[in-house]
């Protein structure tokens, strides 16, 4: 396996890993998990994740690359009255849902059907705010940020595979050194996955689990496939929905949210720098499996760490990471004439952030994008 493929997992890994994982934690406190619980959860996601990646890419020879649900992770934790066993009943519906329509033909044609400019739009929305963030914590935190990009340039002028590395670990080092941030006591302690009684409550499924389905399904996987379709692949839709539903609804059990395509972590993986030839990107499907884990079972030493360490770094390491991405991206979006102002209109209604009734922007940039293009056919015609 290539080097350049272990280098794309590993940071995609740590960034979409160190990115969220305070998020995924808040959820876990809002519907009154425990130490033991919260541990679970994050194992068990991380494990369900790299299961689903490995299978979906071998099988498929696409690289696919999972992620848990932010928007989901989200809604949990702005969630009230719930309790954790009502939450995993939640979650359960939630994975049997994404399940389900997976084997509607609709989907498979409705993605298939989506222009690469416009998809590629999307990305490129996607993708600015996480890039904007370095010149932002650039300036309002120079003494832990500076030396990353100083580190992030040079390295690149020798070897630009491992530059978001270098800077990775500079900033390990800043954080745990200069920044204040206490070293982790290490000891291996594989984190146990607990069983999780279910519980059904009609309130709560409807009120969390068929929310938890759409964010996953109009935030998370359309935007996936979307981004695996502007880098030339056809993304395996039906297969995909249905591992990462069944996956989702079986890590439910160990206190897992619902996990499914990633965006931005995945733009990651599916450069020219990964390899040269795409037919043989798809390994780093396994790579990608094997950092996550890992992530799993080291889970309560990583935590720690992650959270200790400042969050400019980390946003910084993941504004860098995605710069290239970000190249290769608005170059597609503007490539064709007859998508062009689709995918501008796809690219700043994504950039802008909006929310919508709990689904984010990627979505609605992708509706904006869609309708112009469908007037503009309709001119055309």
């Amino acid at each position: 396996m290539r080097p350049s493929m272990i280098s794309a997992a590993l940071v995609a890994a740590l960034v979409g890993y160190g990115s969220t994982i305070a998020l995924v934690l808040a959820a876990a406190q809002a519907v009154g998990a425990n130490a033991a619980q919260t541990a679970s959860w994050v194992a068990a996601v991380c494990f369900g994740k790299a299961i689903g990646s490995l299978l979906l890419s071998t099988w498929k020879k696409v690289p696919v690359v999972l992620a848990w649900s932010t928007p989901g992770a989200a809604l949990i934790a702005a969630s009230t009255g719930v309790n954790i066993h009502e939450a995993v009943g939640a979650f359960i519906l939630a994975g049997a849902l994404i399940a389900i329509t997976g084997a509607l033909p609709p989907i498979n044609r409705a993605v298939s059907s989506i222009p690469s400019g416009i998809a590629s739009g999307m990305l490129a929305g996607v993708l600015l705010p996480f890039c904007i963030a370095v010149a932002t914590h650039a300036v309002n935190d120079w003494q832990l940020v500076l030396p990353l990009i100083a580190v992030f340039l040079l390295v690149r002028l020798v070897n630009p595979l491992f530059a978001v590395l270098a800077a990775l670990g500079v900033g390990l080092a800043v954080a745990f050194t200069w920044g204040g941030v206490p070293a982790p006591q290490f000891r291996f302690d594989p984190t146990p996955l607990v069983f999780i009684m279910p519980e059904f409550s009609p309130a709560v499924l409807i009120g969390l689990g068929v929310p938890l389905y759409f964010v996953t399904m109009a935030s998370q996987n359309l935007p996936g496939f979307a981004v695996l379709r502007a880098k030339g692949y056809h993304p395996p839709v039906t297969a995909a929905l249905g591992v990462t539903g069944i996956g989702s609804a079986i890590a439910a059990l160990f206190g897992s949210h619902t996990f499914n395509m990633a965006a931005i972590t995945a733009a990651i993986c599916l450069g020219d720098d990964v390899h040269p030839d795409k037919t043989k990107r798809w390994q780093v499907g396994i790579a990608y499996a094997g950092v996550w884990i890992m992530l799993g079972l080291f889970g309560p030493l990583i935590i720690a760490s992650i959270i200790a360490i400042p969050k400019s770094i980390i946003a910084t390491v993941a504004g860098l990471a995605l710069i290239a991405p970000l190249m290769g991206a608005t170059a597609l979006a503007f490539e064709q004439a007859d998508t062009r102002f689709a995918a501008a209109t796809t690219f700043i209604v994504t950039a802008s952030g909006i929310a919508a009734f709990g689904i984010g922007a990627a979505f609605w940039g992708l509706v904006s994008g869609l309708a112009v293009y469908g007037l503009d056919w309709l001119k055309r015609r």
